[in-house]
């Protein structure tokens, strides 16, 4: 009887394992352990108290549906490139933020893609080292990169920023593990939170973020770092495609607030095979089947 018992519970554990979501990945390297924020489920987690209070302030300026903010054209989404080993480190000048940055040498190559708009972010995940490096308002120089900021990310580690530094996004987070990407969405499954911005914060922020970027004490408003889920009783049934993958990712996993910017527009990886036609669902989605979760950080008001 010992011995069924404990094949039973045996079974019963790996029953368990095999069913947990995979931790996002690139090539072999992990995209943060599974126990990173970016990547826990909190579709159980408490609804903040002042959840309402939240969400009616991000839509407050007339922004109030969900918005892909990435799709087939190639001046939108944020894109990323892959290097090994063998990629050179070059020079990194900061411009503005050096006080909060991490100083190079980046493994940048010199045509990396550079998001098209105002922030000009670049991505390079480095799987020879299992390193993520991020830059903003970057430019190649002719021997290196100019940045305002830039940010390097041990992808087998959840240490944070240093208490107020920035990164490359306004909240101190990184970028790229909060990206819609391609490849995810086709499988059939994302397992990690999503980026998304709204177009007035606090003067304050909620780990994993690290940095605010308000003058504003208003409460109301979401400090950088916010988790939002959608509600479980939003019925996402008639959703096809694309769009009912983020959307059941976002049941799951939520969203965070990364940065300013138009509400509700979540990011995602450029990449010419996205369906924009699919992707329009989410524009049916409204701000206000989302709640805020409680993930029992403390709000950090410098």
């Amino acid at each position: 009887m010992k011995i069924l018992f404990a094949f039973a519970s045996l079974f019963l554990l790996a029953f368990t394992a095999s069913a947990q979501p995979a931790a996002p990945t690139v090539d072999d390297c992990p995209i943060f352990p599974p126990d990173n924020p970016w990547n826990t489920d909190i579709s159980d987690f408490p609804v903040d108290p002042n959840s309402d209070a939240y969400i009616a302030s991000i839509s407050a300026d007339g922004d109030e549906y969900l918005h892909a903010d990435f799709g087939e054209d190639p001046d939108y989404g944020i894109p990323y490139v892959v290097v090994d080993a063998d990629q050179p480190f070059v020079p990194i000048t900061f411009t503005d933020y050096g006080d909060e940055s991490d100083p190079g040498p980046y493994p940048i190559p010199p045509d990396a893609p550079v998001e098209a708009g105002g922030d000009q972010h670049v991505l390079v995940v480095n799987t020879g080292n299992c390193t993520l490096y991020e830059l903003y308002d970057a430019g190649f120089n002719g021997r290196g990169w100019d940045a305002a900021s830039g940010a390097i990310f041990d992808l087998n580690s959840n240490a944070l920023r240093p208490e107020g530094w920035t990164s490359a996004d306004a909240a101190g987070l990184p970028i790229f593990p909060g990206l819609v990407r391609y490849d995810e969405v086709v499988a059939g499954e994302i397992n990690h939170a999503l980026r998304f911005t709204v177009s007035q914060s606090q003067r304050a922020y909620l780990h994993p973020a690290t940095h605010y970027a308000s003058s504003s004490d208003d409460p109301n408003l979401p400090p950088m770092g916010l988790r939002l889920r959608l509600r479980a009783d939003y019925d996402i049934s008639g959703y096809t495609g694309m769009a009912r993958t983020i959307l059941e990712a976002l049941k799951t996993y939520g969203m965070i607030v990364a940065d300013n910017g138009t509400s509700w527009f979540i990011s995602g990886a450029t990449d010419p095979r996205w369906d924009d036609d699919d992707l329009n669902q989410l524009k049916e989605v409204p701000g206000s089947a989302f709640e805020v979760v409680d993930t029992g950080e403390s709000i950090v008001r410098p």
